[in-house]
């Protein structure tokens, strides 16, 4: 089979048993050295990936994407406020809302939570809430009794489950300050599993027992809102609250979440520069290896010297032959670094059953586990930039190979 003369002589040298056992030791380790780099980049952007991913499809798909909220008198006639926010192109969805602070109790067990009144069917528009309901029904909601939908963290702190009945203690209206709260017994019909820390303070009640429970009138504290550009929801806010003719604080994803979206963008770029060192210094392992291997074929270059080899082919040799270290664990890492992303959260949680200890704790993390999500773009940049580095890391041994005097190096044979 036909093949260059610099990748026959090249390929013999890499797949040849060396003379010297510590050349083998220095060209192994490169290339182990390359494969780890590869193999923890892209597990470790993996990992980011996999945060963003749930950051955005978990967390700001249930948090509104911003907020008008009424500064000291509640909004009146908000159907229609609503209907005039709908009127901005870049607002997807607006939807009512009353937000009342308490605890809730059962037995002697107390929680405090910030319940969130909704219209059900509205904030199913802007939030998607409803589809991490793991028991009971969302729809419970939809009807103007004293119905709760908790989030898994509050249900196991008081040992509520769908259908157990728990009190909601609320202060008294400002003109009876100092007065006992007040008192009121909610069925709840619903518990929101997130696995992470929103889990510990949602909890929803219909729209019209709130206006109830507080004896006020067809009023709302706020509009929530879908927009239609994540990334532009501040300008968005801005722009709808100008809208409604009324004294209003903007609020947006980015005030209370963008923090979250911050420190993934950071980590990922650290991330890309400090294992790209770490491959760097792996691929100077090829740099002395071929070092080694030029000083050990000396004779073998002045042969082919004599025979008519040109400095071009002889350059060629060498960068095949440490090129093919470098190829070698770039294709490794990359395949070990996609089957372990691939599998990243089920690792790590038998390593946590091994261990019996949660690496994150949903009290603490917007999540609970290690997510992962593999890119194409990732594992090509990665690859590629482990590939080009290792090719520049031949030039110079490549270059020396040159440098040698058939003359010279024969004639003391």
């Amino acid at each position: 089979m036909f093949r260059p003369l610099a990748a026959f002589i090249g390929l013999r040298y890499s797949a040849s048993k060396r003379r010297n056992g510590f050349i083998a030791f220095i060209s192994a380790s490169s290339t182990i050295g390359i494969a780890l780099g590869v193999m923890v980049l892209i597990i470790g952007l993996s990992a980011m990936n996999g945060f963003e991913y749930e950051l955005k499809n978990r967390i700001l798909s249930v948090v509104p994407n911003g907020e008008l909220e009424a500064v000291d008198e509640p909004i009146p006639q908000w159907r229609d406020r609503i209907e005039l926010v709908k009127q901005h192109q870049q607002v997807v969805s607006a939807a009512p809302y009353i937000k009342i602070n308490g605890l809730l109790q059962k037995n002697t067990d107390l929680k405090a939570v910030q319940i969130r009144a909704i219209d059900a069917a509205a904030e199913q528009t802007v939030s998607s809430v409803a589809d991490y309901v793991s028991a009971g029904s969302w729809q419970s909601l939809a009807s103007s009794q004293n119905n709760i939908v908790i989030g898994r963290g509050i249900a196991k702190d008081l040992s509520l489950d769908v259908g157990d009945r728990v009190t909601i203690l609320v202060s008294q209206p400002n003109k009876q300050a100092f007065k006992a709260p007040q008192r009121f017994v909610f069925t709840v019909t619903g518990i929101i599993s997130l696995s992470g820390q929103l889990d510990n303070s949602l909890a929803y009640m219909p729209l019209a027992a709130a206006q109830r429970l507080q004896k006020r009138a067809d009023n709302i504290d706020g509009i929530s809102l879908k927009v239609a550009d994540l990334f532009n929801a501040n300008r968005v806010v801005g722009e709808a609250g100008r809208l409604i003719n009324h004294y209003v604080y903007l609020r947006s994803w980015m005030t209370t979440q963008g923090y979250f979206y911050q420190d993934i963008q950071m980590v990922k770029s650290l991330m890309y520069v400090i294992l790209i060192l770490v491959i760097a210094v792996a691929c100077f392992n090829i740099v002395t290896t071929l070092v080694m291997a030029v000083d050990d074929k000396r004779a073998d270059i002045a042969i082919l010297k004599t025979m008519g080899a040109t400095n071009g082919l002889l350059r060629l040799i060498f960068i095949i032959h440490g090129g093919f270290n470098g190829l070698l664990g770039v294709f490794s890492g990359t395949l070990l670094g996609v089957l372990v992303s691939e599998n990243l959260t089920g690792i790590i949680k038998f390593i946590e059953k091994l261990m019996g200890k949660a690496f994150l704790s949903g009290d603490i993390y917007f999540i609970n586990f290690l997510p992962s999500q593999v890119q194409l773009v990732d594992i090509a940049v990665v690859a590629s930039a482990a590939l080009i580095m290792s090719v520049v890391a031949t030039i110079y041994p490549a270059n020396k190979a040159c440098q040698v005097e058939p003359a010279r190096e024969l004639g003391n044979k």
